[in-house]
């Protein structure tokens, strides 16, 4: 079987202000890391033919597969509440679009691929250890059900990456529903360009939101899609750490994985990246900081929402402003489900609260308190476990009759942060068998086998990580 993408690019034929076009810069002497086989077929590639030396070379960019169109995508984007008018895929490059067995059109995107016009300093690569991580935590994502762009596979390039120091280069193969962010909007509207913005809004129709019809509806059907998603992170205790307008996909999907991390012991203002010293990032000011991301998509959306600019205004403030109903609905669904409940009750969010009250002041670890509903729990949950009990009881359950239901919503085990560092280190070393050994274990969170039992154990004294770092 040879090398077929299929590629079927939708992006590319969008005016030139929207990319630049280029091929990815040759490295040295690639060599494969992992290739992702499920998700190969999927998108009706072969594993095998990936892993041979013309896969290989299409997979470090050393070789254009045909039908591809490579491209660096312009956008712009809020980092950290600063607004940069132009930032840009600056180290990778998206080969094309492939409609996958599944008939969903996904990117396939190389990261780390070289220079772009969008570097300003950078040098377009990626190291070893962040290539690891995305690749870790991405299928990790992905095998929880969370909607989160996807690794096809990585490879090293025989070449040297300065950062701190000097580092193994890798290029990481990403797939994704597309790469568009708020900041693409942004880009276009901080320059004026409504017919790029229109070009740009109808594109996100007809690929993501067919159903939306209108600006207005496309802006509806991203908020109720970011809502979704960021319950979703909050519902297994996952920190983004880099919620810039850049980093946020409108597509609905979790993008750009630097200095994010599943917590260990609970507390809502847990932060773990080196940039955000100020928490701004921090898990419990997840959904506030979506609302200013979407509200910053609002403003790039207004001059597509009609001549009359008050009521433009008007009605895309009431689209960013259901955003917190939306994300209440879900975060209380998404913790019902984690608590075996099946009912809805007034109470319910006051129960969720207690129990989050509860570990937070214990110090539990997040993902193992869930896990313990079904089983033994600990002592400092016992006076919230009574409360719990009697809301069971009148649903007519116990935890028993709910234990397999609380196994299916609760996690054994998570991509906890001293296991992926462990691996990127092995990895460092030229042993890639714990990365193997993780991912395999991630890819099934909710039957964790006794043998690999000791994956669900925190960090023990002397193994927590409580940084984490972008890569770039």
């Amino acid at each position: 079987m040879g090398m077929n993408f299929d590629f079927d690019n939708t992006y590319a034929a969008l005016p030139e202000a929207f990319y630049a076009r280029l091929d990815p810069t040759p490295v040295a002497a690639p060599g494969i890391v992992a290739v992702n086989d499920l998700l190969a077929a999927e998108l009706g590639l072969d594993g095998a033919v990936l892993r041979s030396p013309e896969g290989l070379a299409v997979l470090a960019g050393n070789a254009v597969p045909e039908g591809a169109a490579p491209l660096a995508q312009a956008y712009a984007g809020h980092q950290f509440g600063g607004f940069v008018p132009q930032l840009g895929d600056g180290r990778a490059i998206l080969l094309g679009e492939v409609v996958g067995r599944d008939g969903r059109r996904r990117d396939i995107q190389l990261k780390g691929a070289g220079r772009t016009p969008y570097s300003r300093m950078g040098d377009g690569r990626a190291w070893l250890g962040p290539v690891m991580r995305e690749y870790i935590v991405s299928e990790a994502m992905a095998a929880l059900g969370i909607p989160t762009t996807r690794a096809l596979a990585a490879v090293t390039t025989g070449e040297t990456v300065v950062r701190e120091a000097p580092m193994p280069g890798a290029v990481l193969t990403r797939v994704a529903s597309s790469h568009i962010r708020v900041g693409t909007f942004q880009y276009f509207a901080v320059r004026g360009d409504a017919a790029a913005l229109e070009a740009l809004a109808s594109h996100v129709i007809a690929r993501h939101y067919p159903e939306a019809e209108t600006p207005l509806g496309l802006l509806d059907a991203v908020v109720a899609a970011q809502a979704r998603l960021v319950a979703r992170w909050m519902g297994v205790g996952f920190i983004h750490g880099v919620m810039n307008t850049d980093n946020t996909a409108i597509s609905g999907e979790t993008i750009d994985y630097g200095p994010c991390a599943f917590m260990d012991a609970y507390h809502p203002g847990r932060v773990f990246s080196s940039i955000d010293r100020m928490g701004r990032y921090a898990y419990g000011r997840q959904p506030e900081i979506l609302v200013w991301n979407l509200a910053q998509l609002a403003t790039a959306l207004l001059p597509l929402m009609g001549e009359d600019t008050d009521a433009a205004v008007e009605a895309a403030t009431e689209a960013v402003n259901r955003f917190p109903d939306l994300y209440a609905a879900a975060w209380l669904g998404e913790f019902r489900a984690k608590l075996g409940l099946k009912t809805e009750e007034d109470g319910d969010a006051a129960l969720v609260t207690a129990l989050l009250t509860a570990m937070a002041e214990a110090g539990l670890d997040f993902t193992n308190a869930f896990r313990s509903l079904g089983g033994d729990m600990p002592p400092a949950l016992a006076p919230w476990r009574e409360t719990w009990v009697a809301r069971l009881a009148r649903e007519g359950a116990t935890p028993e009759d709910r234990a397999s239901a609380l196994a299916a919503a609760n996690p054994a085990v998570i991509p906890r942060t001293h296991r992926i560092e462990a691996a990127i280190e092995a990895g460092l070393a030229g042993d890639y068998a714990p990365f193997h050994d993780l991912n395999r274990i991630l890819a099934t969170p909710f039957a964790l086998a006794a043998p690999d039992a000791a994956y669900a154990d925190p960090p023990a004294p002397g193994e927590e990580v409580t940084r984490t770092f972008c890569g770039t």
